[in-house]
């Protein structure tokens, strides 16, 4: 066994790798835009080489569906959490699910939008966001469902609730409406979705 050179970095394992460059991938977004991101320009920000970027994502829209693929886990992580916390009637459950969605958004923060405009520019990616977006509509709807009974919610104007929160989403982003306006409007028109 060979001694590591002395101030040589230690070598990251292959999840440790992969974290640090999304990471630094949501960096760069933040601060220069999703234009600007492309695998040669991570890997130099990165300190590696290019082939161990194209290692871990193979191109650019795998560099773009691997951050989606992370805010989906987050939001997920989110909801389920408010979800075991919310009162249990539909008032309740929608003002954790508006809450989470929009605390979500935020903490997100417009790096998220730059990865979601990329994603539309491809059919692949294009569907990948529009299945997870009905993922979170099903399980809203799910939940929902435990309190006021299935036959009460159409799947469909739920994920039309949904786009709308995207909207409020990135005018909270946008500094148009604060967080406190967002989430009221957002369970207004969910509490409309399913006719209340």
């Amino acid at each position: 066994m060979t001694k590591a050179r002395e101030g040589a970095r230690p070598r990251l394992s292959r999840a440790d790798r992969r974290a640090q460059l999304l990471s630094v991938a949501r960096e760069m977004i933040r601060a220069e835009g999703a234009d600007a991101l492309t695998l040669g320009a991570l890997a130099d920000r990165a300190g590696i080489t290019k082939p161990v970027a194209y290692e871990h994502f193979g191109d650019r829209p795998g560099l773009f569906a691997a951050l989606y693929r992370q805010f989906d886990e987050r939001q997920d992580a989110s909801l389920e959490a408010a979800l075991a916390s919310a009162r249990p009637d539909a008032e309740g459950v929608i003002d954790v699910i508006a809450a989470s969605y929009i605390a979500c958004a935020r903490a997100e923060g417009v790096e998220m939008a730059g990865v979601v405009a990329a994603l539309q520019g491809t059919p692949v990616l294009a569907r990948m966001r529009h299945e997870s977006v009905a993922s979170y509509a099903e399980r809203c709807r799910a939940a929902l469902a435990r309190v006021v009974g299935a036959e009460n919610i159409d799947p469909i104007v739920l994920e039309a609730a949904f786009a709308s929160a995207d909207v409020l989403a990135g005018a909270v982003l946008a500094s148009r409406i604060d967080e406190a306006d967002a989430h009221d409007t957002l369970v207004r028109i969910l509490l409309a979705s399913i006719g209340k």
